[in-house]
């Protein structure tokens, strides 16, 4: 893909940064805070206003915080003491090196699920990370360090990788360890640690002899014993989105360590460009099939990001010119996704481009705000 068509869009760099520090920012600061029970809001609806959901997930408080310490490196503060309130409420969930984290908390802060579930436990040691990054704060250290005790002791499975939860009911799981293996890079980055690194090199083995086909190209999302492939439907799952979000997590882990991953990294954005991309329109799919065939043609916001991200990974590694992609991309969420109000966005839309969604996931922010980090740092560099 290169941008030598005359008519292909630029990157709109000044409207990235205008909706992340003028709009985007200022807006989470205030509506998404819950400054009366402590942490962030879970949903809003499309006019900004809280819907008071009488939970609170890990993982939303774990991004938002991953959010306001990026963006604090980045050289912005807000109003109030956001960063250090959503620490707090991180906090609550810690159960100690016994429990882990809670998967969700009620609204006013006390334990709800206290179920440890690898993908809040992988978003809380990025949050850690971040924090770290942003504050210099050492109790986030003892905590990304007490939870990898518990996770060898409680959720490490024999054959590679973890429990996706402590019940471990169903399927493998890939997700988790993907962003487990972002978590591991995230907390590298603030201190490293030769603990940190061994579960980096651990998750990118995994990723290389038992996720990823190398053949077909192709990262399906459920196992079975021994990280076999189901062989039922669910077993054939491709999320484009995973696919280039695993590119740009294995750049990530290329510049820390030094490891050649260009294949692999290659492999993971054309297949998904070819198949999991509208040719015309450039929305990214929910999921397609190993074979390419289109399994859900509807499209969150978050695979648009992470588009984003695969395509500049693919450029750091092998020079291709990334800019159409990046282009194409971010003119899809700003034309179709964060259209909305200021600061919010339309979550998902079906294959014929109605919205289906009716609520604002606070979750999503996490994605927006880091694919347009890298595209500012494409513009830097």
């Amino acid at each position: 893909m290169s941008n030598n068509d005359p008519e292909a869009l630029p990157i709109p760099f000044e409207a990235i940064r205008h909706w992340m520090f003028d709009t985007a920012l200022p807006f989470w600061a205030t509506n998404g805070v819950d400054f009366k029970n402590g942490g962030f809001t879970e949903r809003l609806d499309a006019n900004g206003r809280d819907l008071c959901c009488n939970f609170k997930r890990t993982r939303v408080t774990a991004r938002q915080i991953y959010v306001f310490s990026h963006a604090s490196l980045q050289g912005w503060r807000p109003e109030t003491p956001v960063l250090d309130h959503g620490y707090a409420a991180l906090r609550r969930a810690w159960l100690g090196p016994q429990g882990g984290w809670a998967r969700t908390l009620t609204r006013d802060g006390a334990i709800l699920d206290a179920t440890p579930d690898l993908y809040d436990i992988a978003f809380s040691l990025f949050a850690l990370g971040w924090y770290m990054r942003a504050t210099g704060d050492e109790t986030a250290l003892e905590l990304a360090l007490e939870t990898l005790d518990f996770l060898d002791e409680r959720l490490r499975w024999p054959d590679g990788g973890f429990l996706h939860d402590a019940d471990a009911a169903g399927p493998r799981q890939q997700n988790p360890h993907m962003h487990l293996m972002e978590a591991a890079l995230s907390l590298q980055q603030a201190h490293p640690h030769r603990r940190f690194a061994a579960l980096a090199d651990e998750l990118v083995d995994l990723f290389k002899t038992k996720l990823f086909d190398s053949n077909s190209r192709t990262l399906t999302e459920y196992f079975g014993d021994g990280w076999a492939r189901l062989d039922d439907s669910k077993g054939s799952i491709v999320e484009p989105g995973h696919q280039f979000e695993w590119a740009w997590i294995l750049g990530e882990h290329s510049k820390l360590f030094g490891a050649d991953h260009t294949r692999t990294i290659k492999d993971l954005v054309e297949l998904p460009e070819a198949f999991g991309v509208d040719p015309l329109t450039k929305v990214t799919f929910n999921q397609i099939d190993v074979d390419g065939a289109r399994l859900n043609a509807g499209s969150r916001t978050w695979p648009n990001t992470e588009r984003i991200k695969g395509w500049i990974a693919l450029s750091e590694v092998t020079g291709v010119d990334c800019a159409e992609a990046v282009a194409s991309s971010t003119h899809v969420l700003f034309n179709r996704h964060l259209d909305a109000q200021p600061g919010l966005w339309r979550e998902e839309f079906d294959e014929s481009g109605r919205c289906v969604t009716d609520f604002v996931p606070s979750s999503t922010l996490y994605h927006v705000f880091l694919a347009f980090s890298e595209a500012l740092r494409l513009r830097g560099a």
